[in-house]
């Protein structure tokens, strides 16, 4: 008998509250979210850039196999009032891998990067490559905090920056960076899923031997040139000095995973150390960045 490594919660909830669910079923430890119509399911997940614009979606997400799917019903019910009709079920490796290369599609971010799938080897000219295998681990480029991220990197990022990818789920982020031009990355996550990923899609993209993944009681003491922070926004506020002593001074720090109506709290954590804020919304989230101050 196969083992049971994700379970499967699906439920539904108004359009205008979708960004809310999401937060709330990453908080609550989400390996995966796609959406889809409630009425004709006929997509897997919306494009970058897009809004659903059905009135009622239908949000899947997978959840490592050991997690209370009964409390994480209540805690939705609770805080998301729309939300509705769930059900559970569960799934093994094979089905989640399967489940998982079905969702990656190919697609360009920014004016360089092209994300695709492992057994994806079509590059178009002139764009940088990067395969991902998504395994067990969130991180596909498809979510706007994602690829809000994917775009700074593409816009910003400078040749030979040292870069810590703080929550890094697929490890999408410190590949992009380095694929782009950076010459080491740090990759850390609590979940041993993520880390397992990360390594996977380092060996694929070639760059192992520059991007370190470890734990976050592992990471050594450094100084980068960019941290980029794609959690939530409770965890983000609480770790604000501990991020902001990573980053040299004119440094950058990238933030993400955001609700828009709760960047204002996160920015102002982080103006003690930091100045030239700018907030970049979409689909209800925020990206943050800002740079370094030189004191």
């Amino acid at each position: 008998m196969r083992p049971v490594s994700h379970r499967r919660l699906t439920l539904r909830v108004e359009a205008a509250d979708v960004a809310q669910a999401e937060a709330l079923l990453e908080l609550a430890g989400a390996s995966s979210l796609s959406l889809g119509d409630a009425a004709d399911d006929p997509i897997l997940e919306p494009a970058p850039r897009e809004t659903p614009l059905w009135p009622d979606v239908e949000i899947r997400a997978l959840f490592p196999g050991s997690t209370d799917l009964d409390a994480v019903c209540a805690l939705l019910e609770r805080s998301c009032p729309s939300a509705h009709a769930f059900t559970t079920g569960s799934l093994d490796d094979d089905e989640w891998r399967a489940a998982a290369q079905r969702g990656i599609p190919a697609r360009g971010f920014g004016r360089r990067l092209w994300l695709a799938p492992a057994n994806d080897p079509r590059v178009p000219a002139g764009l940088v490559g990067i395969k991902l295998q998504m395994g067990l681990a969130f991180g596909t480029g498809e979510h706007p905090t994602t690829a809000l991220c994917l775009e700074w990197l593409d816009a910003a990022l400078e040749q030979g920056a040292t870069v810590l990818d703080y929550g890094c789920g697929s490890g999408v982020l410190a590949i992009a960076a380095l694929a782009l031009g950076a010459s080491r990355a740090w990759a850390i996550d609590n979940d041993e899923q993520a880390l397992i990923a990360t390594r996977d899609n380092a060996r694929l993209n070639g760059c192992e031997a520059r991007v370190e993944v470890c734990a976050p009681e592992s990471l050594p003491a450094l100084r980068v040139d960019v941290v980029l922070a794609n959690i939530l926004a409770g965890p983000l506020v609480s770790l604000a000095s501990q991020l902001a002593s990573v980053v040299v001074p004119g440094g950058s720090i990238v933030l993400s995973g955001i609700l828009a109506r709760q960047a204002a709290a996160v920015a102002a954590a982080y103006e003690s150390w930091f100045e030239q804020i700018a907030m970049h919304d979409r689909d209800g989230w925020t990206r943050i960045d800002a740079r370094r101050r030189s004191g």
